[in-house]
């Protein structure tokens, strides 16, 4: 089977494959495979964002600038 694929697709594919230390066709097949298993159980696919969507925005009080201000992150990951 020969497919063609875009540049960022092929690029995304060539990048995880390199860090799982697997080749882009076994990457592809462990991909389709669970694409496959996933459809062929009737379960739709559900991402984090449907079943937490509604806590989107809900909380109030927090640091407004949390992504971008390195002083949050102090000591984070210290034991």
């Amino acid at each position: 089977m020969t497919i063609k694929l875009p540049g960022d697709l092929d690029d995304a594919i060539a990048s995880a494959s390199a860090q799982e230390r697997i080749s882009k066709s076994a990457l592809v097949r462990r991909a389709l495979e669970a694409y496959l298993a996933q459809r062929k159980s009737g379960t739709p696919f559900v991402s984090v964002l449907d079943k937490a969507g509604d806590l989107v925005g809900c909380f109030e009080g927090g640091p407004k600038d949390l992504a971008s201000n390195p002083r949050h992150m102090a000591g984070f990951g210290k034991v």
